[in-house]
């Protein structure tokens, strides 16, 4: 895997092709939020637009799916991707802060989410909703997006909507809350000095 140190940049840029989607993403950690995402999935596109603007990690994503089949695959693949940019952008995984967590209020709903930098895929995911829908997008499918971003992109992720009435809400705060810890994990701390934030000396 190669290096990469504080002060240089920290992108990365996937495409994966399969005989179910045609998924591009190229990102920056050190962005500003700025995005442009085509996925054919309405719903879809303003969570991550969501995603990127609150992390600050600029990004680009285009897809091309089997919607006629169904949104599964758009969404796993792409979930797939981010993760995998997100890692080659890491490289060594030098300097950054690894570790965040918050409590994210959006009207009547309230989102945890945790995450550790680590290498270290796993997904907790305490999220239940009360509608097999939201609009025309499946509600399980929001699992599945973060447990391939979670696996690809080498990182422990623990996300649970502690309350909320409104299925729209609950979704939307797991994206913003992982997008603010993500954040705070992926920025460089200045006192890390470019050392790698284990006492093993790798994740």
């Amino acid at each position: 895997m190669a290096e990469t140190n504080p002060g240089t940049a920290r992108t990365g840029s996937v495409t994966r092709r399969t005989k179910e989607t045609n998924v591009s993403v190229s990102l920056d950690l050190d962005g500003d939020g700025s995005s442009t995402i085509e996925t054919g999935i309405g719903f879809f596109d303003h969570m991550l637009e969501q995603l990127a603007r609150h992390s600050l990690v600029d990004m680009t994503i285009t897809v091309a799916g089997d919607l006629d089949v169904d949104d599964h695959h758009t969404v796993e693949d792409t979930g797939i991707a981010i993760g995998q940019a997100i890692s080659q952008a890491l490289g060594e995984r030098r300097g950054i802060t690894r570790y965040a967590s918050l409590d994210l209020a959006m009207d009547e709903t309230l989102t945890r989410a945790a995450v550790d930098v680590s290498g270290r895929p796993f997904l907790v995911w305490r999220v239940a909703f009360t509608s097999p829908k939201i609009g025309r997008f499946d509600t399980e499918l929001v699992r599945e997006f973060f447990q391939a971003l979670a696996q690809h992109g080498g990182m422990t992720l623990h996300i649970e909507n502690l309350y909320g009435a409104n299925n729209h809400h609950v979704a939307e705060t797991c994206f913003k809350a992982t997008a603010r810890v993500l954040r705070t994990a992926l920025e460089i701390d200045e006192r890390q000095a470019g050392r790698i934030p284990s006492t093993k000396g790798s994740l």
